[in-house]
């Protein structure tokens, strides 16, 4: 067995270590009537020296499992708020109550999407339905005697558009056997993530519903004359600026749409005068598929 490198000639540059899948139901009761949150949670802390990977010494090691626990004393001691809120308490509490912790990250994602029954027009004070659209998260990074750093996104937001979707023009090679495709089926699972530059005064809970609507206005266009999108990247990119145009506390915005293809069934293989190709079936085809992504960041900072 070959000998290790000594002490003196390695260093280790970064270190953390946390709990996830930290799994948490929170229920708001005012009277009768009962709103839930449902989040996961993740954890990490750096400490301000590695005796425990160098020694083997635990003695500043705060145990994963008080990690998990503390999620669930501060959800008690304080609800929970959005994600982005819930995640700077508990980075804060990590970082004024444990000294020698000098940073904390935070992740919180929603789970199930529960939304309140309604029936007749009337909504159910304590009765919830799991109909999740896409799934919300924050990440939270801080270090001590620094603001927090803040990051929101969505991933898992599933659309498409029977028409206005092309690709045509594009380079072609020997290896090249893709047709244009003047029109067709456009269908991606969209992930996006912003960072904020500034937090004074956000409303998170607003401001995420805001970018949300803002990338499905600019997927589909208004609703009865829709919108050309001419490609993927295009459609990704007119999101972000429309993001940052509309919220001016976000400094950078990165999107990911992979594509969900849809191919017309060739009808003309059963060679029946009968049976045409009209667009109107269609065989989905998840792998392989293309993705898409890009990242967009202010030029220069505005001044709020």
């Amino acid at each position: 067995m070959a000998a290790m490198i000594p002490d003196s000639q390695v260093k280790i540059t970064t270190s953390s270590y946390g709990k996830t899948g930290v799994k948490l139901l929170y229920v708001r009761r005012q009277g009768d009537w009962h709103d839930i949150t449902e989040y996961e949670v993740s954890t990490l802390l750096e400490l301000n020296d590695h005796k425990d990977y160098i020694r083997g010494d635990n003695s500043s090691v705060v145990p994963t499992d008080t990690q998990k626990n503390t999620v669930y004393v501060v959800a008690q001691k304080y609800g929970v708020g959005c994600p982005e809120v819930f995640a700077m308490t508990l980075c804060r509490h990590f970082l004024s109550t444990y000294s020698h912790v000098v940073s904390a990250r935070v992740r919180v994602e929603t789970v199930n999407g529960w939304t309140r029954m309604t029936k007749e027009g009337s909504q159910h004070r304590h009765a919830f339905i799991s109909s999740p659209k896409c799934t919300r998260y924050a990440e939270v990074f801080q270090k001590r005697n620094r603001d927090p750093e803040v990051a929101a996104g969505l991933s898992g937001l599933r659309v498409l558009k029977t028409t206005q979707s092309s690709f045509v023009d594009f380079h072609r090679c020997p290896n090249t056997t893709l047709p244009d495709a003047e029109d067709r089926i456009l269908s991606t699972v969209i992930s996006a993530e912003w960072k904020y530059s500034d937090l004074t005064g956000v409303d998170y809970c607003a401001t995420w519903e805001l970018v949300q609507d803002a990338i499905l206005d600019t997927f589909a266009g208004p609703p009865v004359t829709g919108i050309a999108s001419p490609s993927v990247q295009l459609t990704l990119y007119d999101s972000e600026r429309l993001v940052l145009g509309k919220v001016k506390q976000i400094s950078e915005m990165k999107m990911s749409l992979p594509n969900v293809h849809y191919f017309e069934f060739d009808m003309g293989r059963f060679h029946n005068p009968a049976l045409q190709n009209t667009k109107n079936v269609f065989l989905p085809t998840d792998k392989p598929s293309g993705i898409i992504q890009a990242t967009l960041r202010r030029n220069q900072l505005s001044k709020l």
